[in-house]
């Protein structure tokens, strides 16, 4: 049986930028103050949409080049949760 999160902390993944980890930062101090108890930890890395620089964005993918390697964390069982922006999520608006 896997352990429950209280009993091994928590693993939260997030963008290094500075934007990201203060946000991340705040998150964490929040579990923090109700759940004292809980270790959580910052995982942080650049995604493709940090990494590239030289194109524009609108040009190799949409928002979401902010928020995959985020989401893979979580569909691979590296991080339990993940903090982003929500300028960062796709969004798609019906007509």
């Amino acid at each position: 049986m896997a352990e429950a999160p209280h009993e091994r902390g928590l693993i939260m993944q997030s963008r290094d930028s500075q934007l990201a980890m203060i946000q991340s930062n705040f998150v964490k101090d929040s579990i923090q103050k109700v759940h004292p108890q809980i270790q959580v930890d910052i995982h942080s890395g650049k995604t493709m949409g940090d990494r590239v620089l030289n194109v524009p964005l609108a040009k190799i993918g949409d928002k979401g080049l902010f928020t995959k390697e985020l989401e893979e964390a979580l569909l691979g069982k590296m991080a339990d949760i993940a903090v982003h922006s929500l300028k960062d999520v796709p969004t798609k608006m019906t007509q």
